[in-house]
């Protein structure tokens, strides 16, 4: 079974290389938003037809992989 991270896209030329699902111009950032203000995903799916159920189930997953990050270091300024 294909992972659902394969979904999450990264390229510079899209969004400034943020995050985005499928190369398409919906950045996970803002999907994270709209389901933690309460949407739900099938709501979701009504407002973004060209979204699929796994689409936001890879939002979610990319969302805890970035939890399991060891350390942050700040960088000077």
């Amino acid at each position: 079974m294909e992972s659902l991270l394969q979904r999450i896209t990264i390229d510079p030329d899209i969004c400034h290389g943020k995050p985005t699902i499928r190369g398409l111009r919906y950045p996970v950032e803002n999907m994270l938003e709209l389901l933690a203000s309460g949407m739900t995903i099938d709501e979701l799916i009504v407002d973004y037809p060209d979204l699929e159920k796994e689409d936001f189930l890879a939002c979610l997953e990319y969302a805890a992989k970035l939890t399991q990050i060891k350390s942050i270091y700040k960088f000077a300024s």
